[in-house]
């Protein structure tokens, strides 16, 4: 026999090993009860047997009930004494018994992959985003994001220290093994506060049983986060799919998004597709799907992609409106490609009022304000996401971006430090560090920067980190150097997509403004991704004064009808 320390109850299953209840690590045999105050040790808690006690019982509850016909002012007193008793035991017993202050975040690890196969990662990697996904509904739960947990991905986990570097009270850990057709499960809910086992537990199932393994751990960890689950925090038991075939291939299509290159974000375009073609209703697959289109590092023409995008996310919402992913990739293509800012900010607003947690929808709407010149809104809306996703590389980044652009160079340049210091690789803060060093007036540090960024090798893919380098020559008179910039990006797209607002950019710095106009009208044609910050990017500062450049942003939506100002504050 097996008994729970912490409430007593009795298992004959010797294979348990922890409390069904509580969660509480099992111990053999019935365990001696613990000295409490209103129980003291040396009182017998032995019961007589229910034959004895029975006549006595009736006996004298009809003696109480005549004493309380008697003298009705005792009933209330009694009230009050056992809402008295209540409390005390709840406030000594909730929620942990020691009066700890309840489990209030979460921090959803990935599971460790045991398998040998790089292919299975999608499942163990989906796994941990599905979970996040669904725990963020919950309105009184902080939910780590997948960038701020996926950093620990292939490492030992130590939940304590995890936990005290994510600032959550709890860790969820697991581990995921494919044999053949089935899978083995194991996860473990950590109070980290005191390095407390909540509960654990081992799932054997089938591949095709995943999706509802998924619901049936995402339940059992809210039981024991003892939270209330209503009918509108819907995110635990909403099924998005009936195959779950089609909703591995949507793991598998997050997994790559999630790498934002090109190649894996084709990937994912593929496996998204796949799962609508199992299930055309699949409305999570539609939002992945117009994910990828809007991201600048598909490197494909906008006229090629953000139309599809925006069918994309349409069709999400008329399956499910209640989806924020949906709702702010639709006002991106608004903001980014059709330049309709009224209904760009709509989407944005819709996607934060259905999920106040979703750092992406806070992320983007700081770009909106950040277009629109309203910069300390910006920079207050970047900092609420980057409060939900201390550890994402783009988001440290986009706030360092607010700060570029209302031309604080030195905050600036403080972020990037940031962003790099979470990935040395990351291209954005690679791209324009450099520009702000430039704009502070120190062009030798941005050259040299440029010349030593990981992205300069990878000229075809970064074509806006040449055009930067080629920027800064010129500014610095090195105008062979800078010439010798431009040949390069015409051989680049004669390879690949290069935005023309590059050419654009290189040729503003050589002081060609019949050049950088021609350039800007093919942007301009193409509806490119960059052309949304023109009114606020310092570097065109050269073209700000001609009169064709009050007419493009004028044309881009930019320029308040009314006053005919620009609706920046510049």
């Amino acid at each position: 026999m097996k008994r729970c320390p912490h409430c007593r109850r009795d298992y004959l299953d010797e294979t348990l090993s922890f409390c069904l209840d509580d969660g509480t690590a099992l111990l053999e045999g019935p365990a001696s009860e613990p000295d409490t105050a209103i129980l003291p040790s040396d009182i017998s808690t032995s019961e007589p047997p229910p034959r004895q006690i029975e006549q006595p019982l009736r006996d004298e509850n009809a003696a109480a009930r005549t004493s309380l016909a008697s003298r009705p002012w005792i009933l209330p007193l009694i009230v009050v004494a056992v809402l008295s008793a209540a409390g005390f035991i709840a406030y000594v017993y909730w929620p942990s018994g020691d009066r700890v202050k309840p489990i209030d975040s979460v921090a959803v690890l990935p599971f460790q992959n045991k398998n040998t196969d790089a292919d299975t990662e999608y499942l163990s990697d989906g796994l941990a985003e599905s979970l996040i996904y669904r725990l963020s509904q919950l309105p009184d739960l902080k939910v780590s994001p997948t960038s701020s947990v996926f950093r620990y991905q292939g490492t030992e986990i130590d939940p304590v220290k995890v936990g005290t570097e994510l600032g959550v009270s709890a860790v969820l850990s697991g581990r995921i093994v494919q044999h053949g057709d089935r899978l083995t499960i194991s996860a473990e809910l950590t109070d980290v506060r005191n390095n407390k086992l909540l509960w654990g537990e081992q799932y054997d199932r089938k591949i095709s049983e995943l999706l509802s393994t998924q619901r049936e751990i995402a339940r059992e960890i809210v039981d024991k986060l003892r939270l209330r689950i209503s009918g509108d925090e819907r995110g635990i038991a909403k099924q998005y799919t009936e195959s779950n075939e089609a909703y591995q291939l949507y793991l598998k299509g997050r997994f790559y998004w999630g790498k934002r290159n090109a190649d894996p974000l084709k990937k994912a375009i593929d496996y998204f597709n796949q799962a609508i073609e199992i299930d055309p209703g699949f409305a999570l697959a539609y939002a992945g799907l117009a994910d990828c289109y809007v991201v600048p590092a598909i490197q494909m023409a906008p006229r090629a992609v953000m139309p599809k995008a925006k069918a994309a996310a349409i069709r999400a919402l008329e399956l499910d409106d209640s989806l924020a992913e949906a709702h702010t990739a639709l006002a991106r293509v608004y903001m980014s490609y059709e330049w309709n800012w009224p209904l760009a900010e709509r989407e944005f607003k819709r996607a934060i009022d259905l999920d106040p947690r979703y750092a992406v929808a806070h992320q983007w709407y700081g770009g909106y304000l950040e277009a629109t010149g309203h910069h300390d809104e910006a920079i207050a809306e970047r900092k609420l996401a980057l409060d939900l996703d201390p550890l994402s590389p783009i988001i440290n980044f986009e706030l360092g971006q607010a700060y570029f652009y209302s031309r604080d160079y030195d905050r600036a340049i403080d972020q990037y430090q940031k962003a790099l210091e979470l990935d040395p690789t990351f291209p954005p803060a690679n791209q324009f560090l450099p520009v702000a060093f430039e704009l502070k007036g120190d062009v030798d540090k941005a050259i040299a920067l440029f010349k030593a960024s990981p992205l300069a090798d990878k000229a075809g893919e970064f074509s806006m980190t040449t055009a930067g380098l080629g920027y800064a020559y010129a500014k610095k008179g090195q105008k062979a150097e800078a010439l010798a910039v431009l040949d390069d990006l015409r051989r680049i797209s004669g390879e690949g997509f290069v935005p023309s607002s590059s050419f654009a950019l290189l040729f503003a710095g050589l002081g060609d403004k019949d050049q950088a106009f021609l350039r800007l009208e093919k942007a301009y044609e193409e509806h490119e991704f960059q052309l949304q910050w023109l009114a606020i990017e310092p570097r065109w500062d050269s073209l700000r004064s001609d009169p064709r450049f009050t007419n493009l942003i004028s044309r881009i939506g930019l320029l308040d009808p009314t006053s005919g100002r620009n609706t920046t504050n510049l």
